[in-house]
């Protein structure tokens, strides 16, 4: 049998080593609880939620909900403990999380082809990754020290961040472009962004609201460090109330294109895809809790009604830059060492999970002499794993949402939208079934 070793018992981890174990592949799981834990682990078993218990929504219009039938189709066995250990949470999908846990724990060591190692793997060069024919990383968001100065000498520090910044990103559909326009500050033919304008009085309103919004209060493990290139926009309004309308949110270059009329400050939306479907809020980095989130960025002109595929944040996390070190999820300066789960750039629990279902029936198939076709970017999943190749200026992670899909490329009503996405990732999916004869595993 081939044999992988995959470091790391979380949700990537776990789904990565079951996908392998069930086509045949022998995997040791190295995981170093209960020996080492990290700032945020406190219990023994596997998959442990640090987190919400949240799996969020199970609604079919919904990217993550797409997931899940995906990765249930899949064989996911992350979705099996999630639905065996749920709790009531409307629509939404929570678990009980020591239930859960105890549930993946459970099937890994069961498994015949899994063997579960508790020890710290410290360094891709650790003596008992020598006689494996490939190794995985899916150390998650808070990889040990040691493993993460390991791979900064892999990958190259410039490479490897500890820390989001994450700037909400919102659907165009969702944009009023009666109140905003096209523009740039500079290059005024240039049509990447979409500029929100606003009078004195709403600035002073939407100011006064960062001031006032709940944020989230940083877990122990979590230093506040704010790089000035990024700070919450927030904290730059603590500075002063001008501060926003001298940095990010300053109307230089953005008069009215009808009137030439100077604003007093423009929010500026720059395209996050070449559809132009998505639209990131340019300098919105933030802490502010999520419904604080929808509310006040909800004040700003143009935004009354905004959708948000992505909502902003700062956390610690240890991620790589995917684009540019990784190759089919491999590392390409270090050939049969394969990444999956956060530590690749994806944001969520089941986005991990997922990235390590897939990474373990690709890295199965092509083990065993042959390969798989990778879903196509319409559907769920292949979207996600698309945007592990998106190069660009500053590689974020993200979660799955429509934005990472192609554009529909056909008018119709915005409430038609979501609908009309669904329909086309799950035909998409089930012809790519079809085609390529997976099953679930």
């Amino acid at each position: 049998m081939n044999k992988v070793a995959v470091i790391g018992g979380g949700l990537a981890g776990c789904e990565c080593a079951w996908s392998l174990a069930n086509r045949g592949v022998s995997v040791t799981l190295f995981e170093m609880k209960p020996h080492v834990y990290s700032e945020a682990h406190s219990e023994e078993g596997l998959a442990e939620l640090i987190c919400s218990n949240s799996f969020r929504s199970n609604e079919p219009e919904t990217g993550i909900g797409l997931l899940k039938q995906e990765m249930q189709t899949l064989g996911s066995l992350v979705m099996e403990a999630a639905l065996a250990t749920q709790v009531p949470a409307g629509k939404a999908l929570a678990v009980d999380r020591n239930m859960f846990s105890a549930h993946v724990t459970e099937a890994v060591v069961r498994h015949e082809n899994i063997a579960l190692v508790r020890r710290e793997v410290a360094s891709l060069d650790d003596s008992e990754l020598q006689d494996f024919d490939a190794v995985v990383v899916a150390a998650g968001p808070l990889a040990s020290s040691s493993l993460a100065e390991d791979l900064i000498a892999v990958v190259g520090g410039d490479s490897l961040y500890f820390y989001d910044a994450i700037a909400p990103i919102v659907s165009r559909d969702s944009i009023n472009l009666d109140v905003a326009f096209w523009g740039s500050r500079y290059r005024p033919e240039d049509d990447d962004y979409l500029n929100c304008p606003m009078d004195e009085g709403q600035y002073k309103a939407f100011v006064k609201a960062l001031l006032e919004g709940e944020k989230v209060v940083p877990r122990e493990f979590e230093k506040e460090i704010h790089f000035e290139g990024c700070l919450p926009v927030e904290a730059m309004a603590e500075r002063g109330e001008k501060t926003l309308a001298f940095g990010p949110l300053k109307p230089v270059g953005l008069e009215d294109p009808k009137t030439g009329e100077r604003y007093h400050a423009v929010v500026q939306l720059r395209a996050e895809n070449r559809d132009k479907t998505a639209f990131n809020l340019v300098g919105f980095q933030t802490k502010l809790k999520y419904p604080e989130q929808k509310r006040i960025f909800r004040m700003i002109p143009g935004l009354e009604n905004a959708e948000f595929l992505r909502l902003g944040s700062i956390h610690r996390n240890t991620y790589v830059n995917a684009p540019k070190v990784l190759e089919n999820m491999e590392i390409k300066a270090r050939p049969g060492v394969f990444m999956a789960g956060q530590i690749t750039g994806v944001e969520g629990y089941l986005e991990s999970a997922a990235s390590g279902q897939w990474l373990g029936i690709m890295l199965a198939a092509r083990l065993q002499g042959g390969s798989v076709e990778e879903p196509p970017q319409e559907t769920a999943l292949g979207a996600l794993l698309g945007h592990l190749r998106s190069e660009a200026k500053k590689y974020q992670p993200s979660n799955v949402n429509f934005g990472l899909m192609p554009g529909l490329q056909k008018r119709m009503p915005k409430k038609m939208r979501k609908g009309a996405y669904a329909q086309r990732a799950q035909e998409s999916f089930a012809a790519w079934l079809e085609r390529t004869g997976m099953d679930s595993r």
